[in-house]
């Protein structure tokens, strides 16, 4: 059997948000967000210093090696 229709001042309105509630979560997000771009700024920093130092060595190591094929070249009269 069907049920009679609500009167509309029977339907609950929804409670108003708490403004101290709001504020708590909006600066709560910020908070996240602003913390997650650090730590995406942090990565991609440490990823080009990565680069930057794997770079040099390899420098250094094409460097060494010229150095060293000299003396020995020297060395042994190649």
């Amino acid at each position: 059997m069907a049920e009679p229709a609500r009167r509309r001042d029977a339907v609950e309105e929804p409670p108003l948000p708490d403004p101290i509630a709001v504020e708590r979560a909006y600066r709560f997000h910020k908070t996240r967000r602003r913390v997650r771009q650090q730590r995406k700024d942090e990565r991609a920093l440490a990823r080009f210093r990565f680069f930057v130092v794997c770079l040099a060595l390899l420098v250094l190591a094409a460097y060494l090696s010229l150095v060293v094929w000299r003396q020995i070249e020297h060395l042994f009269g190649l």
